[in-house]
């Protein structure tokens, strides 16, 4: 019973507060909290009971009073901004990751900032935008040189690699096995009787796409393979439609399969298969992907291929970026995921 008095005393002594600035302190005053209580309720995973953060909610709803996070950020010295640095954004794949990364920063409070290049190696024409920000930390989906990454170490930024790493220097990374999936494609297609190959193979400047050419030609050369022949795509249909074509040319003949480095490509590979030169799929041809994007399922191609975890692999960035944010001294870690076999209708595999 006291505390209800004391709590209605307190709430008829807050002025009337329509035409000034609301503040948490108004906002504890009425709910007969404490500011730090209030601050909690705002804060996404604090310890604060349903109870008190449903009391404080609607107070702060009666009185018109949302948090600032630029004063916020000048307290904390924090302004809990991710920079996502991502490279040619007509792959269909990274929509699924801006997503997971997305939702697995907002769920800790944190934004993203997206910077987009069209290609890996152009990361300077974005790098003076990302320092301008004071991003707390760095998801970068891109190559970084070795420069770079002291810019970012000197400035106490911390730097998560996703589905990159470097050989040379010790980084954080979050990495789908590209090598693993490759050679696992090429070991059932194989094992199915294909001897002769295509590789559609991606920039030469992409990380991801070159771990996956090496995977497949590594393993195809154990196998004792000699009938290989790689194109180089740009990840987009078009050059999948263009690499199947100049397969064709070089070879005077179509391959019994083709290794395509991304979904996109597959696709532009089969059509092309399919359209322009009348071959059934998987029936003349084999063909294979990576990445498991939406169109590949669709029932017009149903696509063999390796799909990588992307929920769990932006968890886990998020997690390793935040860590590093609270603890600026824990050592660098890497760690690697393996994909999934999508087995569909474009391949035969044994």
């Amino acid at each position: 019973m006291a505390r209800s008095k004391a709590h209605r005393r307190a709430t008829e002594a807050v002025p009337d507060l329509v035409s000034g600035t609301v503040t948490s302190y108004d906002v504890a005053l009425r709910a007969g909290v404490s500011q730090s209580a209030v601050s909690r309720c705002f804060k996404p995973g604090a310890s604060v009971s349903a109870k008190m953060r449903k009391r404080v909610m609607n107070v702060a709803r009666e009185l018109g009073y949302t948090p600032n996070a630029i004063a916020r950020s000048l307290i904390t010295r924090r302004t809990n901004l991710i920079a996502v640095l991502l490279s040619n954004l007509t792959n269909l794949y990274y929509p699924e990751v801006l997503s997971e990364l997305s939702g697995h920063a907002s769920a800790r409070g944190v934004r993203i900032l997206l910077f987009a290049v069209p290609h890996e190696s152009d990361i300077d024409l974005i790098m003076d935008q990302v320092l301008q920000y004071q991003v707390d930390g760095v998801v970068a989906a891109v190559r970084l040189t070795p420069e770079y990454l002291q810019l970012f170490e000197r400035r106490h930024t911390p730097v998560v690699f996703f589905n990159r790493h470097l050989q040379s220097t010790p980084v954080n990374s979050v990495c789908c096995d590209q090598i693993e999936g490759a050679r696992l494609l090429v070991d059932r297609l194989h094992a199915a009787g294909h001897r002769s190959f295509g590789v559609i193979a991606g920039p030469k400047d992409s990380v991801v796409g070159q771990e996956r050419l090496k995977g497949s030609l590594d393993r195809l050369a154990e196998l004792r393979i000699e009938d290989v022949h790689v194109v180089n795509g740009n990840y987009d249909y078009e050059s999948g439609a263009q690499g199947f074509q100049e397969l064709v040319k070089r070879m005077r003949r179509p391959p019994a399969a083709v290794i395509c480095a991304n979904d996109v490509m597959a696709i532009g590979c089969m059509d092309a298969a399919r359209f322009e030169f009348s071959l059934t799929v998987p029936g003349k041809l084999s063909v294979v992907g990576f990445d498991g994007v939406g169109p590949s399922n669709w029932s017009s191609y149903r696509l063999t291929t390796v799909r990588q975890p992307v929920r769990r692999m932006a968890e886990a960035t998020i997690a390793l970026l935040m860590d590093r944010i609270d603890n600026p001294g824990l050592p660098p870690e890497k760690r690697l995921l393996s994909g999934q076999l999508i087995e569909g209708n474009s391949a035969r595999l044994g």
